[in-house]
């Protein structure tokens, strides 16, 4: 019999990535915890007495993308995500691909605008990762449908995210800078010292990681707050105004489409705390995101105040250590880089077969772009006259958060009529 999760009927968009958001936690929740059963490091190295193991990553659109084989075919792209309890795959092509086993499935029900949404529990996936790790039976839930299209917001072909199971596997050392991954023994790891070197503390609830930090939210209150470390989130900190009635909305802030990842598309406002505390070092004008309450209610499996995202995180070498619940951080040349919204006022997908044509998805009704007559549905085909298709998604959105009054030049096709046409958008710092 196929196993039901009864969720409110869906009315919006909006409302249907929260739903969604519900659902996958509470199915990888499940997923997770009979992967847990079975065996507590799912992940190990090819040769026993390995100590390490140091592989490349991609940096795309401030996400942790791994190439890993699957049952010996590949490589596929993985998001490397701290924020979910297992492993999840998102494209179903991967089924009939990888000729995969099914175990048990699951109605995603309201998921779809009057179908159902399928889930399938993959029991057992041989698993590589570069360098020489494997997971001889990996359990997997796979999506029936590719409802996240993770591939057109990074810009690059993702097949799914690996979760808890890593790193509840490995000490994990993430270098930024250099873009690549250290996988460390738990039993032989020493963490480094030195006077740059910051630890923090990680709690473990459930199979997710959080940090208790000082937040300064104005010049007269600094609160300590619970977030979620979560190194799948493109953002640097987010709130949750609906988890402490100090916590408000700040002045100055900007409405927007807060971003994309397993929650589907997130509403809210964009604003500055005044800084954040990681130990010895104090994060000042860092930018925040607020999202709806209606975005986050009853997604948050433990209660917590938010979460810190990757882009907060980039600026440091991190190492995630499971094990002895400890977060190491030291900064890197990110470290002073400044926290920058979209100066655009409009947000691009990737598509085409290469996710090397981009479209725009939506449009800030008072930003710039909108200023500039830019539309949603139109095709950017060149910026400052270099082909688009000469930049990927992550350079092209380097671009629109690079300065405050640069201009730059578009030519792009209107989606309506097939007509080229010209436009100069000034970017202009919003929040």
């Amino acid at each position: 019999m196929l196993p039901r999760i009864c969720i409110i009927p869906l009315f919006s968009g909006r409302a249907r990535a929260v739903r969604m958001a519900v659902l996958l936690g509470l199915l990888l929740g499940l997923v997770g915890a009979r992967a847990g059963q079975a065996q507590q490091a799912s992940f190990q190295f090819e040769k026993s007495r390995q100590r390490q193991v140091r592989t490349p990553f991609l940096l795309q659109r401030n996400l942790i993308i791994l190439p890993i084989w699957l049952n010996k075919q590949g490589p596929y792209n993985f998001i490397l995500d701290t924020g979910i309890n297992s492993c999840l795959i998102t494209d179903p092509r991967l089924r009939q691909e990888l000729n995969l086993t099914v175990g048990g499935r699951f109605l995603v029900a309201g998921a779809g605008e009057e179908n159902p949404l399928e889930a399938f529990q993959i029991p057992a996936v041989a698993v590589s990762l570069p360098g020489g790790i494997k997971a001889p039976a990996q359990s997997f839930l796979m999506l029936s449908e590719d409802v996240l299209n993770l591939s057109g917001y990074v810009g690059i072909p993702v097949h799914g995210l690996l979760g808890a199971d890593v790193f509840r596997s490995f000490v994990v050392e993430v270098d930024p800078v250099a873009e690549a991954l250290t996988f460390h023994d738990p039993a032989q790891f020493r963490a480094p010292r030195g006077r740059r070197w910051a630890r923090l503390p990680l709690d473990m609830e459930g199979r997710k990681s959080y940090l208790t930090l000082p937040v300064q939210l104005n010049d007269s209150l600094k609160l300590p707050l619970k977030l979620v470390l979560d190194t799948g989130a493109g953002h640097a900190l987010s709130l949750e105004t609906t988890s402490d009635a100090r916590l408000q909305l700040p002045p100055q802030r900007l409405r927007s489409q807060l971003g994309r990842g397993l929650n589907g598309n997130i509403n809210g406002y964009l604003g500055r705390v005044s800084a954040l505390e990681l130990g010895r070092y104090r994060v000042p004008a860092l930018l925040t995101s607020f999202p709806d309450a209606a975005d986050v209610a009853q997604r948050a499996e433990v209660p917590r105040n938010g979460n810190l995202g990757f882009e907060l995180l980039k600026r440091f070498t991190v190492i995630i250590d499971y094990t002895h619940n400890q977060l190491l951080l030291r900064p890197n040349e990110k470290y002073r880089d400044p926290f920058e919204h979209d100066m655009c006022g409009f947000e691009v997908l990737a598509t085409g077969p290469n996710y090397r044509q981009y479209r725009v998805l939506r449009v800030e009704a008072t930003g710039p772009a909108a200023d500039a007559g830019i539309q949603p549905g139109d095709e950017i085909l060149s910026i400052n006259l270099l082909p688009a298709e000469a930049l990927s998604l992550t350079q092209l959105s380097r671009l629109l958060h690079s300065a405050d009054g640069r201009q730059l030049l578009f030519v792009l096709r209107r989606a309506s009529t097939g007509d080229l046409f010209t436009t100069t958008v000034r970017l202009k710092r919003q929040i």
